[in-house]
């Protein structure tokens, strides 16, 4: 069978490194699902000893996440695929699904998503947000500071015209705290 590539979705770090060079993007909606500090992150963001926070999609009846869709290159499947893999499922607290999404242009398709594991130990949905905020200003891991990855995040997602206010307030109230 023929490789002809095939879709991610992004709503955290992909947005601003999605680890390969996509042949298209599309702003994109993924219904059934938010976008939260969700999952404790022992290596990226903080340490097994000190866990940062990051971003998962949690399924959630009612509510959609906001994101980008990245295009594969046909016959680049399998590289993207296992680096997604490499990075992504570190620690198996993330599901690797597909799913359907909706482009903010028009048409639909079928992307690859990693969706947080509620049934797994690094789940932590619900955190108050004083709590997220603690968490985040003080983590940091293999690939540095989590407050990094959460202004980087919610800085693309303004760029990209999409509205996030609960980031926006984690990244304000972080920033107070560092000082930024």
């Amino acid at each position: 069978m023929p490789d002809v590539g095939f879709w991610v979705f992004g709503y955290g770090s992909l947005l601003w490194n999605p680890g390969f060079n996509p042949v298209e993007k599309r702003l994109a909606r993924l219904r059934g699902y938010s976008r939260s500090f969700c999952m404790r992150s022992l290596h990226h963001r903080g340490t097994p000893e000190r866990p940062g926070l990051v971003l998962a999609l949690d399924e959630r009846s009612g509510e959609h996440c906001d994101g980008m869709a990245f295009s594969a290159a046909p016959g680049e499947s399998a590289t993207v695929l296992r680096d997604l893999r490499e990075r992504e499922l570190i620690s198996d607290a993330y599901l690797e699904r597909r799913v359907r999404i909706e482009f903010h242009d028009g048409g639909e398709t079928t992307a690859l998503a990693f969706i947080v594991d509620p049934e797994h130990e690094q789940y932590c949905g619900e955190l108050p947000i004083e709590a997220q905020v603690g968490i985040i200003a003080s983590a940091h891991g293999g690939r540095g500071k989590n407050s990094e990855y959460l202004y980087r995040t919610s800085e693309c997602l303004s760029l990209l015209g999409i509205n996030d206010p609960l980031l926006d307030e984690l990244a304000d109230r972080v920033r107070a705290l560092d000082g930024d």
